[in-house]
């Protein structure tokens, strides 16, 4: 099972895109998330959405907005100069909206 369940509040502004040829939406943002044992330390998460939700996100979060992700992690990897660049991010099914609009 892949399910992720993250509350925390976005970092920038979320940053929409559109693919090349078919032109679906896609919204990427980095989420930072407080650790639980130490409110002082969070982890700063990579965040995609894809088409309609991308959208909405796109049109109602702004830098510090807090919102819950539901989705599931996906990895990859890329080369770059020579090395191979791994990554991690999380693909969101659903954004919930928790705190109010910052900004």
């Amino acid at each position: 099972m892949n399910t992720v369940n993250l509350i925390g509040h976005l970092t920038k502004d979320p940053d929409i895109q559109y693919t090349k040829g078919d032109a679906k939406a896609v919204t990427k943002f980095t989420l930072a998330v407080n650790r639980r044992f130490n409110r002082d330390q969070a982890d700063f998460i990579r965040i995609i959405c894809w088409q309609k939700l991308a959208e909405i996100v796109a049109e109602h979060c702004v830098k510090g907005s807090q919102v819950g992700v539901v989705g599931r992690i996906e990895t990859g990897s890329y080369e770059k100069d020579g090395h191979t660049v791994y990554t991690t991010e999380v693909v969101a099914d659903e954004v919930e909206f928790v705190g109010k609009k910052e900004g």
